[in-house]
């Protein structure tokens, strides 16, 4: 397997994508949050001093997609035509984050997604950690991505 970022001397670069086709894309990651149940019934209250978490994470999550280039080294920047941060109660202890990318473009938007609900997730902790130090974010991972050369890929299930 090629690693795309190298160069022949092994070097770190941008990927030229210049010669590839515009195709419709779509990226779709996920992140877990844990957290102790009294602080997911204060969440889902909305009785957080700092505010709604639940919108505020989701907007953080759109920005983060939004700048992922600023973050992300060798990211190229793409047009987002669409951000989907969906955050779902998982038990009743967690939160599961689910954000889905949109592009017409020729480079994948994979790096969108997981930056995306990796900022949600953050966010949570962010407004929550003076009540739950002890939140655990986990299982960042993308779901799936379509679109371009390699085609579609959609994770196993764990």
């Amino acid at each position: 397997m090629e690693l795309t970022h190298l160069n022949t001397k092994g070097e770190a670069h941008m990927v030229n994508v210049g010669e590839k086709s515009i195709t419709q894309r779509e990226a779709v990651a996920q992140a877990l949050i844990h957290m102790q149940p009294e602080t997911l019934s204060l969440i889902l209250a909305g009785a957080l001093p700092k505010g709604d978490v639940l919108a505020t994470a989701r907007i953080a999550g759109i920005m983060a997609a939004k700048n992922t280039p600023a973050l992300i080294p060798l990211c190229h920047q793409i047009l987002l035509e669409g951000v989907d941060v969906e955050i779902a109660q998982s038990g009743d202890d967690s939160l599961l984050i689910t954000s889905s990318i949109y592009t017409s473009g020729k480079t994948g938007a994979e790096m969108e997604a997981l930056t995306a609900a990796s900022t949600a997730a953050l966010t949570i902790y962010d407004m929550c950690k003076a009540v739950d130090r002890g939140m655990c974010i986990e299982q960042i991972r993308l779901l799936k991505k379509s679109g371009g050369k390699s085609g579609t890929f959609t994770a196993t299930k764990e």
